[in-house]
């Protein structure tokens, strides 16, 4: 049976010809954009082991929000907020965190704009 003709490459301004959609050296950089771009990160990744034990910790020495003593009264804290979110660059170092309670920590995310 005859098979189909080779078709160029679907990454702009490449002339190769290819049997799928893309040739072989293309193929790469399109699945790597994939992975980084329209697949969201995978949670274990992110928050794993080491993220526990950080945690555990950072709780153990600010067991109240940090945005209710401000205000004056306490109130207990439920989540360990990252100040500069890991997907832009922040770490998990203490400077980088702090408690809050779900009500401050929504807060914080209207804010910024991305809830």
């Amino acid at each position: 049976m005859p098979r189909k003709p080779k078709r160029p490459c679907a990454y702009p301004n490449c002339p190769k010809l290819t049997d799928g959609m893309y040739c072989e050296e293309h193929k790469k950089i399109v699945n790597q954009q994939y992975e980084r771009y329209g697949r969201r990160y995978k949670r274990s990744e992110r928050y794993g082991y080491t993220w526990q034990k950080v945690r555990a910790r950072y709780v153990k020495l600010h067991p109240f929000c940090e945005l209710c003593l401000k205000e004056g009264y306490i109130g207990h804290a439920d989540i360990i907020h990252h100040i500069k979110p890991l997907a832009e660059g922040g770490t998990n170092d203490e400077s980088n965190l702090m408690s809050v309670c779900f009500h401050h920590h929504e807060q914080i995310h209207r804010r910024r704009g991305d809830r």
